[in-house]
């Protein structure tokens, strides 16, 4: 459909400029394509007046370069509020994020964790959680992490 490295190049030269991080592109729809540009700020966190301005920035370079020659729609957007963590070490980035963690080894009999990031410092991630009625403080090895994700928090 088009030159996947321009593309890409491209995009990231509009993001940097706008001072954001790139969390995917891809494509989706049927017959009719929509270019798909999930984008967040360096701690997480996305607002719709950021997602508007680097939308208009982008589609502007797009149709400049040419690098898209069939039909498409851009969609810039938050990967989330429930976003996984790919890179572990976005956590140190983050103010107390909430989270949900899974492990390799279970936790005091747990597989999954769900809390508020305290700390994170020499691969140790400090998780506040609740256990019934009780506040627990869980340290856990980043290596034992198999997946994370940020959790909403009722």
């Amino acid at each position: 459909m088009e030159n996947t490295g321009r593309l890409k190049e491209l995009i990231q030269t509009v993001l940097d400029e706008c001072g954001v991080l790139l969390y995917e592109i891809r494509w989706t729809g049927g017959k009719e394509k929509t270019l798909e540009v999930s984008i967040m700020k360096e701690d997480g966190s996305m607002d719709l007046d950021t997602c508007a301005s680097v939308s208009e920035k982008l589609s502007e370079a797009l149709d400049e370069s040419d690098v898209i020659r069939d039909a498409y729609v851009l969609d810039v957007c938050s990967p989330g509020a429930e976003r996984e963590i790919r890179d572990i070490n976005e956590l140190k980035k983050m103010d107390q994020p909430y989270v949900l963690v899974r492990l390799a080894h279970p936790y005091r009999k747990m597989q999954e964790i769900t809390g508020t990031v305290l700390s994170f410092e020499d691969g140790i991630i400090r998780i506040e959680y609740r256990d019934k009625a009780a506040v627990r403080t869980a340290e856990i090895s980043s290596d034992e992490i198999t997946f994370a994700r940020l959790a909403v928090k009722f």
